[in-house]
């Protein structure tokens, strides 16, 4: 079936933090069959103490860039309240995370079925979900899961879920542990052979738009995206290159991640070295990406690093 890429021109993206301001750069300006597309984005409402400036801050950057600001707390607003602030639009693009926390993704996904949202993008920007499957430590992506199984259960509302695998920054986040440059070190979890698929923030946001407004529309199904897919070695490899310096390399077996886990088992960091380690479903070939097949450039770990040494040289 045929159908427009982008049903309708109005569109509500869910957050905007790292991603959702991203996805609503990407979609700045674009426009389809000669329409200009209607952004809108939810935010909570302003802290009545006034406490916390951000919430202005967004505001002024939404502005900039015409964006329409919606606001409602997610995490405490009714499915019904959520649905009335939904039907007002035709795409819905979920960018909040699991901030919301267990349950939130399921809330969303029910009040933009409720609404008869024609296109919704769901907060799938992460591994494949299908392949993982249940039990992998995780449990917001068993969460995942469920709303894949609400979606494919209906056919009102046409969806599309971007995999992107993990962001690139978050290799080299110091709570995760994976690249340790303060102590020289790499990790590797599970084997130093398993791989991950990798992107940017802002890679995702132009991916999105290409992907929303691509003719044939891949309504109803999973598209791949990937700015690098890299094993632990080749990952500690590039640092060495990059960066000029050679790194200890240490390996956590899935018995050590475990044992980590049960010790401290409400630890999310925790639980996602243990989902991640595994052989598949956290990454795949790049050359079956969305980009790679439309020819988009992306941006891979070494090109990421390089740019970061560059601006700390600065």
């Amino acid at each position: 079936m045929t159908v427009p890429p982008i049903l309708g021109d109005h569109i509500l993206v869910l957050g905007a933090g790292e991603l959702g301001l991203e996805v609503l750069n990407g979609l700045t300006g674009v426009t389809y069959q000669g329409r200009n597309l209607h952004l809108s984005a939810l935010l909570r409402p302003v802290p009545a103490n006034g406490m916390d400036d951000r919430p202005g801050k967004i505001s002024e950057t939404l502005t900039a860039l015409n964006v329409d600001i919606v606001r409602i707390d997610i995490a405490t607003a009714s499915q019904d309240e959520l649905a009335h602030v939904f039907s007002r639009f035709s795409t819905v693009i979920c960018c909040t995370g699991f901030v919301g926390g267990s349950g939130t993704q399921l809330k969303i996904t029910s009040a933009v079925l409720q609404a008869g949202v024609k296109l919704y993008v769901p907060w799938q920007f992460g591994v494949d979900y299908d392949v993982v499957g249940r039990g992998s430590g995780q449990d917001v992506w068993d969460e995942q899961l469920d709303v894949r199984d609400m979606l494919r259960a209906q056919s009102r509302t046409h969806w599309i879920i971007i995999s992107t695998g993990m962001f690139i920054s978050f290799l080299f986040e110091p709570s995760f542990g994976l690249v340790d440059l303060d102590r020289n070190r790499v990790h590797a979890l599970g084997n130093w052979d398993y791989r991950l698929t990798v992107t940017t923030p802002h890679d995702i946001g132009r991916l999105v738009a290409a992907i929303l407004t691509a003719v044939p529309s891949p309504i109803d199904q999973v598209v791949y995206v990937g700015g690098d897919t890299i094993s632990y070695r080749e990952l500690a490899d590039t640092v060495d290159r990059v960066l000029s310096r050679s790194v200890e390399r240490v390996l956590w077996t899935v018995s050590d991640l475990r044992a980590d886990l049960k010790a401290h088992p409400d630890d999310p960091i925790r639980k996602y070295r243990l989902a991640f380690a595994r052989s598949d479903g956290v990454a795949w070939p790049l050359e079956q990406t969305f980009n790679a097949l439309h020819d988009i450039p992306v941006t891979s770990v070494a090109a990421w690093l390089e740019a970061r040494g560059a601006e700390d040289n600065s």
